[in-house]
C-alpha cells in the first residue's frame, strides 16, 4: 500500500524489491540533530495496517487505527480483546482508501467526542463524529455518529486522510487533489475545490460545523470559506510542534520530489505551490513556472531514495531530552528515518538516524502519544516506540 503516491508503482515496487519563516527550536550550538542514544522498542505486533496512533489528553492508552476499518486499544502493552471503534463494512479499503484516522476533541474527558476521517463504500472521504459510550471508556457508541463533512472523491486514490486538532482547537482536515496523476481537474491551485487542501473548521461553533471567522478565504469571491492553506498533492502526514505551534506537512511527490514543508505559526493562507511545483522543481509548466507566493519545502528528496514521503512530529516528549525540537520523517518504500530542527526558516542539520529504522521498513504513520512520545507504525502491523538506550 501506498497512500501518497499511486498504489500501482507501489505494487511495482514491491515486486522489484523494491518556505515559511522559520522558528528555532532548541537547536544545540552547532544546529545538529543529536547524536545516536535511542533505538526502536516493538511495543505491539500482529495489526491489520496500522495506519495512526494517538491518545486524548492525560490518557495512558494508545489508540491505533488500521486500514481496513477498526480501531484498538493498546494498554500495557497488549491489545484488548474488543476493538474501541469497528467500521469494517462501512469503510471503502480498495488502493489508499480506508479508515485514516482519529482525532480527540480537546475536552475529549469531558465530552466523550472524537471524529474520524474515512472513505466511504462510494468512495468518497468522510469526516465523522463519535461519542465514547456511556460508562465504558473503552467502547465508543457506534449509534452517535454524526456526518461532519463529505467530499467526493473522483479517483481512488491522494484522499490526504488526517483529522487534526490544531493549537487553536479547531479541526483541520488534509485533502489530497483527488488522484489520478498530475491532478488534472487542477484541484490543488482551484480555491474554489476543497480537494488538494488543509481545510479549518470548527466542530464546536454549529452543526455540522462553522466556519472560523479569521480563516483566510472568508472574504475572497469563489473561494472556499474551510480552506486554509492549498496547493498540496496528498499531505501524508502533518502534525504541529506541541511547544511552538509551528505546522509541518509532507507531501507526497508525483515522479520525481517527495517534500517537508516547515513554517512559523500554523501557515494562514500558504500555497504550497502544487501543480505549478513538485517540490522546488516546475511541474507545470516543466520550465519557467511563477513561484512567487509559494511556500517551498525545507526538505525534500528523489525518488532515488525513496518514493512516498511518510510525515511526522516534533520530539517533545521527555524520555529523551537530546531529541527534543527535533522533526522525525520517513519513506513508505526505503523506510528511512530523517530528522532536521527547524531554525530561521530552514531545515537545519539535517541527518538520517539509522538506529530509528524499522526491520519491517514500509513506514505508515508516526504516531504520538498523551506525554508527546514518539511512535513509528509499519504497513507489516507493528507499532514501534522510540525509546532511550
Amino acid at each position: 500500500m501506498k497512500f501518497l503516491h499511486d498504489f500501482a508503482l507501489v505494487l511495482l515496487l514491491a515486486a522489484a524489491g523494491c518556505g515559511g519563516n522559520g522558528n528555532a527550536i532548541e537547536p544545540p550550538d552547532d544546529g545538529e540533530p543529536p547524536a545516536d542514544g535511542f533505538g526502536l522498542e516493538t511495543v505491539v505486533q500482529g495489526l491489520d495496517f496500522p495506519v495512526w496512533l494517538t491518545a486524548p489528553a492525560g490518557d495512558p492508552r494508545l489508540f491505533v487505527v488500521e486500514k481496513g476499518g477498526r480501531v484498538v486499544i493498546v494498554e500495557n502493552g497488549s491489545v484488548l480483546p474488543t476493538p474501541f471503534l469497528d467500521l469494517r463494512g462501512q469503510v471503502s479499503t480498495g488502493s489508499e482508501q480506508g479508515l485514516l484516522s482519529l482525532a480527540f476533541h480537546p475536552e475529549y474527558s469531558a465530552n466523550g467526542r472524537f471524529f474520524v476521517n474515512l472513505t466511504d463504500p462510494g468512495g468518497d472521504t468522510r469526516v465523522v463524529e463519535y461519542r465514547v459510550s456511556p460508562g465504558d471508556p473503552d467502547r465508543a457508541d457506534p449509534g452517535s455518529a454524526r456526518v461532519v463533512l463529505t467530499i467526493e472523491q473522483p479517483f481512488s486514490n491522494h484522499n490526504g486522510g488526517l483529522v487534526l486538532f490544531g493549537p487553536d482547537d479547531m479541526l483541520y482536515v488534509g485533502m489530497g487533489d483527488g488522484g489520478s496523476g498530475g491532478d488534472p481537474q487542477g484541484n490543488g491551485q482551484n480555491l474554489g475545490a476543497l480537494l488538494g487542501k488543509l481545510l479549518r473548521i470548527d466542530v464546536d461553533g454549529a452543526q455540522p460545523y462553522a466556519v472560523p471567522g479569521d480563516n483566510p478565504f472568508v472574504d475572497t469571491a469563489g473561494a472556499r470559506p474551510e480552506v486554509w492553506a492549498y496547493g498540496l498533492r496528498n499531505p501524508w502526514r502533518f502534525s504541529f510542534d506541541r511547544d511552538t505551534g509551528d505546522l509541518y506537512v509532507a507531501d507526497v511527490g508525483q515522479n520525481r520530489i517527495e517534500e517537508v514543508n516547515a513554517v512559523e505559526g500554523a501557515g494562514r493562507g500558504l500555497n504550497y505551490g502544487w501543480n505549478v511545483t513538485e517540490g522546488t522543481d516546475c511541474f507545470e509548466p516543466r520550465d519557467g513556472c511563477d513561484r512567487d507566493g509559494l511556500t517551498l519545502p525545507v526538505a525534500e528528496y528523489d525518488h532515488g531514495d525513496g518514493c512516498s514521503v511518510t510525515g511526522g512530529y516534533v520530539y517533545r516528549g521527555n524520555a529523551i531530552p537530546e531529541l527534543r525540537g527535533t522533526y522525525l520523517y520517513s519513506d513508505y518504500c526505503s523506510g528511512f528515518v530523517r530528522g532536521f530542527r527547524f531554525a530561521n526558516g530552514q531545515a537545519a542539520g539535517e541527518r538520517r538516524f539509522s538506529e530509528l529504522e524499522p526491520d519491517d521498513h514500509s513506514v505508515s504513520s508516526f504516531g504520538e502519544d498523551a506525554e508527546g512520545e514518539l511512535y513509528i507504525l509499519t504497513a507489516g502491523g507493528r507499532v514501534h516506540k522510540i525509546v532511550p538506550r
